[in-house]
């Protein structure tokens, strides 16, 4: 998330001219150079800016800024789409930060719970449901009904201690210490739920960053000063000019926790047993997927300054490390970069999954796909994401067929972490977000905004995700802003054909989450994964969504369970919402969208 080499950080560091969010409207400065669009589509598909109407504009992140310069102020958190209560109808979930040092006169709620309304509007439930009174500096969220009960339970990762909600039918039970999942001791960030071993009871893995607490703050000034703070701040100020935020190698990083399900609503923590204690921490993002395409789910994180890695899942539960034999370690240039957003997908017509990885401004997204022998290939360049990335600092990265023509298309949300006017190298704090659109064949054209779109709107973006939240068919989108407000952008796509894929498990987990879906029209063939995780901090809906482009139907739909069922439907009608029940070949229409 920061410069990959303490030179760098310093050379921009003379470039700070506030404090953090300390910058006026005249750095809202485009970040796009001459040349970086230069292989840009006719346009983008029509997003409508609905933050306002849906009721979601009072909302305001607080990252906890009052003059310290804390280094967590910088990661800002995330939110999503989420279905508390059932309805189909998906609702919202926003993390609101908070105060870092413990402020009993300036309370922010932890979490802000939104219930659709079924009519494009949100109204505020956190009260109603047991969520008010949660204080914590959050980050990042997850939703997945962990005690296969039939409703979504949440996971709340923070700076000092993680809680789990146990949803009793509409409302929520901090059950996160009784459970065995709250870990008092470290400073988490994105998390997952998923079935490591296969056994029908969804595992918990959660990311941490690094071993930090204001009692440990550490002083960083823009001369290059670097010494422990000890309650003198200001007197540091005085004599070696303004503190500013510290790169990260000037922390200890903390390995992220796995823990298994006991299938009794508590887990243990098996980190060492399941082999993830050789994460290096400062781990920012993180994604389930099966590269290898032998029905166990494995995990890949992506770290800050240090390698991105890759956790092979040896076939019973447990896991081995193979990031750098695999190519996905470093960036083209041999150096561990920052790694932040994430999300997996497979992008042409080889079958084969690919990462992709956001990162710092000069650090192109890294574009990583398998190549079938174990082995990743960084196609940044080849794909034509890499040089329209490289000026942008992207944290939410999603990918999503925005278009419905059939092919994975990418969202880069970027913001910088300093208040910094346009710089030598191109950046800006607040950014435009970025739409990578897919040609078919895992080449990119960044789609140009008209005046006006919502992608001209500059943002210090942070969480991003994906859903389907007024029922039309098309995917919606929600980005969060750290110290700002969160954004949501609804969907206006007209003519394209779709299919949405919901599951419902049996031997599985209830949600089918590990499930891998592939529909095939013609000869095409497309390829979606029931998961949570991905993105930078942030949750996603849990349904698979195929563009059917022209086409009216899916030949056949393939659903692989991860308790090693396999359902086959064929000739699906299009634009509409299904939900397969597994191991009976049957599916119930949930929904019927717009038939064009």
């Amino acid at each position: 998330m920061v410069l990959s080499t303490r030179r760098r950080f310093f050379y921009l560091s003379i470039l700070l001219t506030s404090l953090f969010f300390a910058c006026d409207d005249s750095q809202k400065a485009s970040n796009d150079k001459p040349g970086a669009n230069s292989d840009q589509s006719a346009g983008l598909p029509a997003f409508i800016d609905a933050t306002a109407e849906a009721g979601l504009a009072e909302f305001r992140h607080d990252n906890g800024a009052r003059g310290k310069v804390y280094f967590p102020e910088m990661f800002g958190s995330g939110g999503g789409f989420i279905d508390y209560n059932g309805d189909n109808w998906l609702d919202i979930l926003l993390v609101g930060g908070g105060p870092i040092d413990p402020d009993p006169e300036h309370f922010v709620k932890a979490l802000r719970l939104y219930k659709n309304n079924r009519d494009g509007t949100f109204s505020e439930v956190t009260d109603e449901v047991g969520l008010s009174d949660v204080q914590a500096y959050g980050h990042g969220i997850a939703a997945a009904d962990y005690d296969n009960d039939g409703d979504e339970d949440l996971f709340l990762s923070t700076l000092r201690r993680n809680y789990l909600f146990r949803n009793d039918g509409g409302t929520f039970s901090s059950v996160g210490e009784a459970s065995g999942v709250s870990d008092q001791s470290a400073w988490s960030s994105s998390s997952l739920f998923f079935d490591a071993d296969r056994d029908g009871d969804l595992d918990l893995y959660v990311a941490n960053y690094a071993d930090w607490a204001p009692e440990k703050d550490i002083f960083c000034s823009v001369q290059g000063v670097v010494m422990p703070v000890t309650g003198q701040s200001e007197k540091l100020e005085k004599q070696f000019g303004q503190k500013a935020y510290c790169p990260p190698n000037e922390f200890q990083g903390i390995a992220g926790r796995f823990y298994r399900n006991n299938g009794d609503g508590t887990f243990a923590d098996e980190t060492e047993a399941a082999g993830f204690l050789s994460v290096p921490g400062k781990s920012l993002g993180v994604a389930e997927f099966d590269y290898n395409r032998d029905g166990w789910p494995d995990i890949v994180i992506a770290n800050d300054a240090e390698p991105d890695q890759l956790y092979k899942n040896k076939g019973d539960g447990t896991f081995v490390e193979i990031g750098k034999m695999s190519g996905i370690a470093f960036g083209d240039r041999g150096e561990a970069r920052a790694g932040m957003g994430i999300d997996t997908g497979v992008l042409d017509d080889s079958g084969q999954e690919s990462v992709l990885i956001g990162n710092f401004s000069s650090e192109m997204i890294g574009v990583y796909r398998h190549n079938s022998d174990g082995l990743f290939v960084d196609r940044a360049a080849m794909s034509k994401i890499g040089h329209s990335s490289f000026y942008s600092l992207t944290f939410g990265l999603v990918l999503f067929d925005v278009e419905y023509d059939g092919d994975l298309d990418m969202l880069a949300a970027n913001g910088h972490i300093w208040a910094i006017r346009p710089s030598l190298d191109g950046s800006t704090f607040r950014q435009k977000s970025q739409l990578f659109v897919n040609r078919g064949d895992g080449v990119f054209s960044l789609a140009q905004a008209a005046p006006g779109s919502v992608f001209e709107q500059m943002m210090v973006a942070r969480g991003a995700s994906i859903g389907d939240y007024d029922r039309d068919g098309d995917l919606d989108v929600l980005i969060t802003e750290n110290g700002g407000p969160a954004h949501l952008w609804r969907n206006e796509l007209s003519g394209a054909n779709y299919l949405r894929v919901q599951l419902e498990g049996k031997a599985s987990n209830t949600e089918g989450i590990g499930s891998q879906i592939i529909a095939v029209v013609g000869k095409k063939r497309m390829y979606r994964r029931i998961r949570t995780g991905s993105s930078y901090l942030s949750q996603s809906e849990k349904v698979a969504s195929f563009g059917l482009g022209k086409n009216t139907q899916v030949d056949s739909l393939l659903v692989y369970w991860p308790g090693g069922q396999t359902d086959v439907l064929l000739d699906l009608q299009g634009n509409q919402e299904l939900q397969v029940l597994e191991g009976t070949g049957r599916y119930e229409v949930l929904t019927a969208g717009r038939s064009e």
